[in-house]
């Protein structure tokens, strides 16, 4: 796999990050930001279209994205070039049923090679679209696979090696709904674009010329002094039910949120990263982390207004390092307002799914991954083999630590998991359930416990990585293959490894 110069400057990213609390820094980020009361809410939220598909006489489900240039009025004056999907920015929200094989042809109108990867997807590896599956300018890449997971909100964006961060900047992201028996059988908000709404939030900044520019940095990455929802800057929502369901997907490079609303009212929580909870929980508020995805449900009284808001992020750094990462800044996000009539919602708070709790004695395999100096287990992403392999059908406690003073962010390919514990304790409601992504805070322990259905390939790798995009980009990143029972790895890449 072709590794660009951006690996190469891991060791002296990493010296930088060292000297992070000098005089000198060159990240010193942007200052504390507020926005509350200053966003003028004046253009309605864009649904993401649904993407249209045709099936096959075989009953495969087949999709067409097309990644492309485009061009955006984000903001008075010149427009801003951006990327999308089957248009200018962003991409159409592609539906599918559990059980169903899909089929999406990727074709790259871009200048440059890209990927394309199934964000939460449980999917051979072949199909995932990591760093090693580029697409090059003119090709077209098709992947198919069976869905085979419960009803979610995952979502799709690109994976280049030491590009990610650019790429997903320009706009390449787009949601992927899972549908399945079960969710269909609850009383639920699932009209989409009219009580079943999705909502990709991605902070930005623009230049003198109204173009993106990635120049002002935390240690986490690139943060933006404006917010996106769907594409738009200051978007209001025209409510027309009691209850309505938000589909939150954190699309930034490195910015976590902490959601809330303006008058400080409960919401039900209903679902994370891999789908529906056990039960709803009510909640004031809900922190997401680059990658990570909540269902809230909100119940709304007739000619009411409320603000989506983000404010006091928790990254679990000292006071100057959470300043200096956009923890403290305070957001207006979007504008909720209730129409004069409201149709009535059948939701009620209360039990939705049953869950599969994952137990320590389920797992055959403990390994422990440190984060540290944009490496992991001290090293960087490499070519050549993987740095691991686990074996088809079993079951592994992940231990995953961030021992740097700085927040992190740990997704993994292929797979959901549950959090067993968070330094020994159980993890809060939006962290009970199914997960592909989490935040790292410094110097805690973060116990995963995961099942690896994938069929056996050695070929095909998987990645582990931080999902802070600039630090993923400067190597923070690795990868392991499902393999026969008997062929997996039993040490390897500093792993501490145990039956």
């Amino acid at each position: 796999m072709p590794r660009p110069a951006a690996i190469a400057c891991a060791a002296a990213l990493a010296a930088i990050l060292a000297l992070s609390l000098t005089a000198c820094d060159p990240y010193p980020g942007a200052g504390v930001i507020d926005t509350v009361g200053q966003v003028d809410f004046a253009t309605a939220l864009p649904i993401p279209p649904l993407a249209d598909s045709t099936v096959t006489p075989s009953g495969t489900r087949v999709f067409d994205l097309t990644a492309q240039r485009g061009s955006t009025a984000l903001t008075a004056g010149a427009e801003t070039t951006t990327w999308g999907y089957n248009g200018d920015y962003l991409g159409p929200t592609l539906v599918a049923n559990r059980g169903e094989t899909v089929e999406v042809d990727l074709h790259n109108e871009l200048a440059e090679a890209t990927t394309l990867h199934w964000h939460g997807m449980l999917l051979p590896a072949s199909e995932d679209g990591g760093p090693d599956s580029l697409v090059e300018p003119g090709d077209t890449w098709s992947p198919s696979w069976t869905v085979d997971q419960p009803a979610a909100t995952l979502w799709y964006h690109p994976h280049p090696l030491g590009q990610t961060e650019h790429q997903a900047t320009m706009g390449l992201a787009g949601m992927f709904i899972v549908r399945d028996d079960a969710e269909a059988a609850l009383a639920l908000p699932r009209d989409y674009g009219v009580d079943d709404i999705p909502v990709i939030v991605n902070d930005l900044r623009l230049d003198d010329g109204n173009q993106f520019t990635l120049g002002t940095r935390g240690y986490i990455g690139a943060i933006g002094d404006q917010l996106a929802v769907n594409g738009v800057i200051g978007p209001y929502l025209d409510v027309t039910t009691t209850a309505v369901r938000l589909r939150l997907l954190n699309g930034s490079a490195a910015r976590s949120y902490n959601f809330g609303f303006s008058d400080g009212r409960s919401f039900s929580l209903i679902a994370t990263d891999g789908g529906l909870l056990e039960s709803s929980a009510q909640l004031g508020s809900v922190q997401l982390s680059p990658g990570e995805r909540v269902e809230i449900v909100v119940t709304m009284t007739a000619g009411e207004t409320v603000v989506l808001q983000s404010t006091n992020v928790d990254l679990g750094a000292i006071d100057r390092i959470e300043e200096r990462n956009a923890a403290l800044d305070s957001l207006d996000v979007l504008e909720l307002r209730a129409a004069a009539a409201l149709a009535p919602s059948a939701f009620e708070p209360g039990a939705l799914v049953p869950l599969d709790r994952l137990t320590m004695a389920d797992a055959s395999v403990h390994r422990r991954f440190v984060l540290n100096d944009m490496r992991i287990n001290g090293m960087a992403m490499h070519d050549g083999a993987a740095d691991l392999s686990v074996a088809s059908g079993s079951t592994e406690v992940w231990t995953v630590v961030n021992s740097m003073g700085q927040p992190h962010s740990f997704h993994v390919h292929g797979v959901q998991f549950q959090l067993l514990s968070i330094d020994g304790a159980p993890p809060p409601p939006e962290l009970a359930g199914w997960k592909d992504t989490i935040l790292t805070r410094p110097s805690v322990d973060y116990e995963l416990i995961m099942t690896f259905t994938a069929r056996p390939d050695e070929k095909h790798a998987y990645m582990y990585h931080c999902h802070l995009l600039s630090h993923e980009d400067a190597g923070m990143m690795g990868s392991f293959t499902v393999v026969a029972p008997g062929r997996e790895t039993l040490a390897q890449g500093g792993m501490e490894m145990g039956g």
